[in-house]
């Protein structure tokens, strides 16, 4: 018979089951002080209450398979990669920098190459398409059918 504490399987799993914990648990906070309604008649307090409770179920069932369930241990040293970090961090404040000058499809589509970069054998020819694809349908999206005022190629 197992005894708790249990012995972390998965440290991905459990700091991601915590964090779906942490974020389910403001929003039934936030939840609290509206009024629910009914499913017919909806409250302001409704949407806040089912997407807590199920950002709070979802936490707790990775949470569990994290600490039980997993086959392969991954401790916390190979939970943070300072590489990937700064990868993302960095096709962020590139997309940012980007978007007025390049416009909206090609700052996505350098965005996800250098996101890409947080992989440990990163595929240039896939990334590029992945990028293209999201940047003609993120134009598609943000431009024409929301009437967003953005540039979508260079001007």
């Amino acid at each position: 018979m197992k005894r708790w504490p249990a012995r972390v399987s998965d440290a991905r799993d459990v700091c991601a089951g915590l964090l779906f914990l942490g974020f389910g648990g403001v929003a039934l906070s936030l939840a609290g002080g509206y009024s629910v309604g009914t499913t017919m008649r909806m409250g302001a307090g409704y949407f806040p209450l089912l997407i807590g409770t199920v950002l709070s179920a979802l936490g707790v069932l990775i949470l569990l398979r994290g600490l039980a369930f997993s086959s392969e241990q991954v401790g916390l040293g190979g939970l943070f990669s300072v590489r990937a970090g700064l990868s993302i961090i960095g096709s962020v404040v590139a997309f940012a920098l980007l978007l007025p000058s390049l416009g909206l499809a090609l700052a996505t589509l350098v965005m996800t190459l250098l996101s890409g970069l947080a992989r440990r054998k990163p595929s240039f020819k896939e990334l590029t398409v992945l990028g293209s694809v999201l940047g003609g349908f993120s134009a598609l999206v943000f431009t024409w059918a929301l009437g967003l005022n953005l540039p979508v190629l260079p001007v």
